[in-house]
């Protein structure tokens, strides 16, 4: 195995663990809130420490009352900031209280109880995944490699947390799957001449599992399709040759009509006696337009006319001569008197 191949290996192994890795999705917009309740608490359970210190035993039981409220404030402070939660407008919390599903909440502010209860955050939007390049073997044994991205989005929160491990994983993998079943099935040049109906057929099968899961598939686009470079090199051939075998079709035909329309040209001025001159007269135009031409006319038109004129009347005289004389009427031989 050559260096480059290995690395391109190692770069596709490492693509696909960044593919399969989810990534976060919770927003963290109560962090702020937490911290004014933190504080807050904290102030408060210190303040009544002092108070309560001070009217029971004067000054120096009020600084002991102030610690111990410190404290108590800070322990009462830090478990009530983690019960306050907010969840953005495109996410939902499935909360699950003693390990069981209690309810979905969100968005806004929701209290999860801390020990028992446990929160799972799910975007709702439409969510991108990254497939990276796999190889994968067509149906006439032709390896290529592919890649493409997957757009779906989360439609029941529940159903995707609880009954799936991990969603984006489980998409990630079916969608590779399927992508290798579908493009398995089909030759090279249907891949490359119908990518449209391929990625309409990776959608369906994955849409297919997908529900289940509570996901839909908005679509499946392949971004890239990497063929052998010597494949590459034939396809190239081919298609120059078949390009010059329609130049060379195409040249044919335009000899063919123009051959066709010089000899309706020819036929016309043949018609016509007055054709030929017109047509060497603009002929000349034509040619007197640059200065750099010099037209040189050795024999008028009208000396060719009069040379063909005479030519047909002698032609005339000819065929007049040479046809054959009428044959002479016989007249039946005279009737012999009886003796």
């Amino acid at each position: 195995m050559t260096p480059e191949q290995l690395q391109t290996m190692v770069q596709t192994a490492g693509a696909a663990r960044r593919f399969a890795t989810p990534s976060a999705e919770h927003v963290s917009l109560g962090s702020g809130l937490r911290l004014v309740l933190f504080l807050l608490i904290w102030g408060a359970g210190a303040l009544l420490g002092l108070f309560f210190g001070g009217v029971v035993g004067g000054v120096e039981v009020g600084m002991g009352g102030s610690f111990v409220g410190g404290i108590g404030g800070f322990v009462v402070g830090a478990y009530i900031s983690r019960i306050v939660r907010v969840a953005a407008q495109w996410e939902r919390a499935v909360v699950l209280r003693l390990g069981k599903y209690n309810r979905l909440s969100g968005p806004g502010v929701i209290f999860v109880f801390p020990v028992v209860d446990n929160v799972r955050f799910v975007d709702t939007r439409l969510l991108t995944l990254d497939i990276p390049h796999q190889q994968v073997i067509t149906k006439d044994n032709v390896p290529v490699m592919v890649d493409g991205v997957l757009f779906f989005q989360v439609n029941d929160p529940e159903r995707a947390v609880i009954s799936v491990q991990d969603y984006r994983y489980a998409i990630s993998q079916y969608a590779q799957a399927s992508l290798r079943d579908v493009i398995g099935s089909m030759s090279l040049d249907a891949l490359l001449s119908e990518r449209d109906e391929i990625q309409e057929r990776i959608g369906e099968a994955v849409e297919v599992r997908a529900k289940s899961w509570g996901i839909h598939i908005d679509s499946i686009r392949l971004l890239d399709i990497n063929m052998p470079e010597d494949l590459k090199r034939m396809m190239s051939r081919q298609a120059s040759a078949e390009r010059e075998k329609r130049a060379t079709i195409t040249k044919a035909e335009g000899d063919r009509d123009a051959a066709v329309n010089l000899a309706m040209a020819a036929g016309t001025m043949a018609a016509s006696p007055g054709a030929m001159q017109l047509r060497t007269l603009q002929s000349l135009d034509a040619l007197g337009s640059s200065q750099s031409n010099t037209v040189v006319l050795a024999v008028p038109v009208e000396v060719l006319e009069l040379a063909r004129t005479y030519a047909q009347s002698k032609l005339a005289e000819v065929t007049t001569v040479d046809a054959p004389l009428p044959a002479a009427p016989v007249s039946p031989p005279a009737a012999t008197p009886l003796p």
